[in-house]
């Protein structure tokens, strides 16, 4: 039976979440927790050279990242059913394993990024070798045409200017040789996370060192932020389903398990004002009015006609009992509020 909308709380104007969006939700969660996951294993897994302990430690991390979605999720669920020292409890729980996975992240990400600046260093390291040598050649070069001009000087020219003259064309061949070769090295391609990297040194004025240390801890908050965003969706999605499908039930209505209980037993045919006694502590009306001084029921006959499924009849017979007792009183604009 669906809802009807005159009789249901705030929350409830909505329906559930079609398949096209639950799909791109799992999808987006999957995506986040193995990404979390692969950067998580990055780092455990270079604890140990070891192949037992790269297993142990592999396990490990796949334990914590698993453990950690699960107390988020967890918090969800207890926070929605009003345990909140149980949600205190899931969300400290989550929170450790939040800074362990964070930190496993950053180490992740922080050795693909030194592996990507590692390669460009080689790329460039034998680029600046050829340099080296070709500077070098272009120097005694140098020294040649000098030592030629000292022989033009001393009339020498037949025996030590003809000499240079010959090095230093096979000098230039060996230079022209050693261009060739770094010409045909394969060009030294700039990654985008390191052009993103030197983009914030120069735009933040520091380090490129600096710029990724910050730019890798905002990646692995972000990515776990992601991930617990969907993964409280994915929660609040089912919890909203289940009470869609079971309105009476209402479980996103933070209540005693007492009188959840009793609530469902409760119908429109079988509850009369007459049954619903006020003196009884088992009745609808011990557990209302409990409700209402605790503040988990909103006090207002169409929160209680949906949360307890009374008659209207049978709600505003309780009402005017709550106000005869100066528990409830009514507002200018007729809505009521506990004063008890």
């Amino acid at each position: 039976m669906n809802p009807v909308a005159g009789s249901l709380p705030q929350h409830a104007y909505r329906f559930p979440k079609g398949r096209f969006s639950m799909l791109s939700v799992y999808s987006f969660t999957s995506a986040a927790i193995v990404a979390s996951t692969i950067f998580s294993l990055l780092l455990f897994l270079s604890l140990d050279d070891n192949p037992m302990m790269q297993w142990l430690f592999g396990a490990l991390a796949v334990i914590f990242e698993a453990g950690k979605f699960y107390a988020w999720y967890e918090f969800g669920e207890r926070r929605a059913h009003g345990n909140y020292t149980g949600a205190a409890s899931a969300l400290v729980f989550y929170l450790i394993l939040a800074l362990i996975s964070i930190g496993g992240s950053i180490g992740g990400i922080n050795s693909a990024t030194n592996a990507a600046q590692s390669e460009q260093r080689q790329a460039q390291a034998q680029i600046d070798a050829y340099n080296r040598q070709i500077d070098a050649i272009e120097q005694q070069i140098a020294l040649n045409n000098q030592a030629a001009e000292r022989y033009i000087e001393l009339d020498r020219i037949a025996t030590g200017v003809a000499r240079l003259q010959k090095e230093n064309n096979q000098l230039r061949k060996e230079q022209q040789q050693l261009a060739l070769e770094r010409d045909s090295l394969p060009a030294v391609a700039q990654g985008s996370i390191l052009g993103l990297i030197s983009n914030l040194a120069n735009t933040l004025g520091v380090s490129a060192d600096q710029a990724q240390s910050w730019l890798v801890i905002f990646l692995s908050v972000l990515l776990d932020l992601f991930a617990a965003f969907f993964v409280g969706v994915i929660g609040e999605e089912q919890r909203f389903r289940h009470w869609y499908r079971h309105p009476r039930t209402t479980p996103l209505t933070p209540l005693d398990t007492e009188v959840s209980h009793h609530a469902q037993k409760v119908n429109d045919e079988s509850t009369t004002p007459s049954e619903m006694s006020t003196e009884d502590p088992d009745s609808p009306y011990a557990e209302i009015k409990a409700a209402l001084a605790a503040k988990t029921l909103r006090c207002s006959k169409k929160a209680v006609m949906a949360e307890y499924a009374l008659s209207q009849e049978a709600v505003d017979t309780l009402f005017v009992h709550l106000q005869q007792q100066g528990l409830v009183a009514k507002k200018p604009n007729h809505h009521y509020h506990w004063v008890g």
